[in-house]
This record gives C-alpha cells, structure tokens and sequence, in this order.
C-alpha cells in the first residue's frame, strides 16, 4: 500500500510550493534506509529539527546497486518507503532513481539539505547545489556507531 505521505518527482514543485505558500520551510534527508536502524532513526529526527517539514529521498533498488554494490539493497525500495513514511517525523517521501540526491534538490529546492555524520558541512556532495539558491547544508544524527554493512556482516557471522 502506498502512503498518502509518498510522492513522486515530478510532484516535489507542487510540495515546494505549497511549504512557501504557507511560510513553512522544508529539510530534505535521502538515504537508502537498508535494514532500518537506529543510526537511521536519529538522523532523521535530526533532520527534522532543521525544518519545519522533512522530506526524505530513498534511493529506488537500482540507485542503491549503483551505489552500494550487486548484492544491496537487502529490502525493496517499496518496503524502505514504508518504513520511512510510518515515522512521525517524516512529512513526504520520494524514491529516487539517480546514483546521487541532485535531480531530487532541483525539483524541490529545500531550504537544507541534512546528510548524516560521516559528512560535515564541507564535505556534502550537494553543497553547491544547494547553496546555488541560497539553501543551507546541515548534519545531524548521532556518531557514525551504526551501519547497515556491518549488521549484514554480523548476520553472515552467524551464519558460518
């Protein structure tokens, strides 16, 4: 089942639009939320906290292959949207298709852009896009304690 929170591409305009028609500003978070885990919760909640509405970016199955190898992601992206949409600090959530987060910020234009903390401000890929049109690069989350790749590497573990 699809969430009345998902939306597409081509809809991010009309999601920009109505957050300024209201003066509300937006943070947008992507990621490919693979095995969901609380590193992932925090990051979120924190990017939630630099905007008035939080919308997340999940990487669709073939941008996460592009990105993280043959044998990722481990959950369909339709189920790693299901999971971000049923936080409560998420308010739209759009799968992607690109290897990065780019076509995502020029449809929407967030206010921040929020990666996680193996970023800081000056190493965001996306800084200059967004700082292009006067947005702002945030990092939020906690320490980089947890990863997907090394619950998948505890798994295989018990498995031998």
């Amino acid at each position: 089942m699809i969430s009345p929170k998902r939306v597409t591409l081509a809809e991010l305009p009309r999601v920009r639009a109505a957050a300024s028609a209201a003066g509300r500003t937006i943070a947008l978070a992507n990621g490919v939320f693979d095995l969901f885990h609380v590193g992932h919760l925090r990051y979120l909640k924190g990017a939630r906290a630099e905007a008035d509405l939080l919308v997340v970016a999940v990487n669709s199955d073939a941008s996460t292959r592009a990105n993280k190898g043959p044998g990722r992601p481990i959950v369909p992206e339709g189920e790693r949207a299901e999971i971000v949409e049923a936080l409560g600090c998420v308010d739209h959530v759009v799968l992607f298709d690109s290897k990065d987060v780019v076509p995502v910020i020029r449809a929407l234009r967030p206010d921040v852009q929020v990666k996680g903390t193996d970023y800081t401000p000056d190493t965001i890929p996306e800084a200059a896009e967004v700082r292009a049109y006067g947005g702002r690069v945030a990092v939020a989350g906690d320490p980089k304690d947890h990863s997907t790749t090394e619950l998948i590497g505890k798994l295989e573990a018990t498995r031998r």
